[in-house]
């Protein structure tokens, strides 16, 4: 499953799979910078939380490797800007944060070290991130699967897959562990205005792996809820607050509040690096706005009328009290809280 590669170290560069440009084209543009890597997080060449932090990690690989000839004093200097320009690059994914956290770690261990010897420990550590990834999710996915039925049909938003990941995915490794393990699994995406990565991505990416799926369009949730029997509704998460809020796609509290109506169990399936325990609550994650012109059209087709007032949060923020359970690599708990999320930390 999952043959193509969401990103990818080849030949001293960093390669993205280009997700603007999905599903008409699969190309794979080079990075060798830091903010090179920061512009392709920020104009969505790669999204989806766990891939930003993968990318991020390279990103600083790619920087050191970069700098290595420089004076000690310009590689420090070069570091700095590096791991500024890549944290400012989206602010509502966390993973992003706890990635560089663990590269700046790396990077201050090897200290003692010469420029490029530092830039080879720099590299290793971001390869061990994004296995690290892969891990991680088909252990979710194992988690998840276990919940599900043995035919089952599961609606989600967004893309929290493969694509999102480095490798297998968050939601839909959950779907993918569970065909693995003889299951049969049915989805139903949502399309995920403005940018449709339920349509151009989910669909794509589950077409891949010959696992059925049935596109609609968001306000159809409901409808389709209560019209045909969904067995859960499966979604990942950029941030969860220490509460148990969730911050992910926006539309995603309106999938919850749909499903809590038609009692369909609605799982939030994310790595314990999606998990950020300095937030206390969902109304303190910061909620990222993007420009006017992702909902105004797409691509070279405009449909709203030149002048019109948009906003474009792309984020939404769910209660807790909404979530029936997290799937994480460590197991699944249900009804999340302070305690229980902290357990798992423990």
């Amino acid at each position: 499953m999952a043959a193509f590669h969401t990103l990818r170290w080849i030949d001293d560069s960093l390669e993205l799979l280009d997700q603007r440009l999905l599903p008409d084209h699969c190309t794979y543009p080079r990075f060798d910078s830091a903010a090179a890597v920061a512009a392709a997080i920020r104009d969505l060449v790669v999204r989806g939380a766990p891939a930003i932090g993968c990318a991020a990690a390279y990103g600083i690989a790619l920087e050191a490797r970069r700098l290595r000839h420089e004076s000690q004093a310009g590689f420090d200097e070069g570091m700095h800007q590096a791991f500024a320009v890549l944290g400012n690059s989206r602010p509502t994914a966390v993973n992003l944060h706890w990635a560089l956290a663990r590269m700046r770690e790396r990077l201050q261990a090897s200290s003692g070290s010469g420029n490029a010897d530092r830039a080879v420990t720099l590299l290793d550590a971001a390869q061990r991130i994004a296995a690290e990834d892969v891990r991680i999710n088909r252990a979710l996915g194992a988690h998840g699967a276990a919940l599900l039925p043995d035919v089952a049909r599961v609606m989600t938003h967004c893309n929290a897959g493969a694509l999102a990941t480095a490798g297998h995915g968050t939601a839909l490794g959950v779907v993918r562990s569970a065909a693995l393990a003889g299951k049969k699994m049915e989805v139903i995406a949502n399309e995920t205005r403005p940018f449709l990565q339920g349509a151009r991505l989910t669909v794509w990416e589950l077409q891949q792996d010959g696992i059925p799926v049935t596109l609609i369009v968001d306000s159809a949730a409901g409808y389709v809820m209560g019209a045909r029997h969904i067995d859960a509704v499966i979604v990942g998460a950029d941030r969860v607050a220490a509460n148990g809020d969730v911050a992910n796609k926006i539309g995603t509290y309106m999938m919850a509040v749909l499903a809590k109506r038609h009692a369909i169990p609605f799982y939030v399936a994310c790595p314990l690096s999606t998990i950020d325990l300095t937030m206390p609550s969902g109304g303190d994650i910061p909620i990222e706005e993007r420009d006017s012109g992702e909902v105004a059209g797409y691509r070279d087709l405009r449909w709203a009328p030149l002048g019109a007032h948009i906003a474009n949060p792309v984020f939404d923020v769910t209660p807790a009290e909404l979530v029936t359970a997290l799937i994480t690599e460590k197991g699944v708990v249900q009804a999340p809280g302070r305690t229980t999320i902290q357990q798992l930390f423990n």
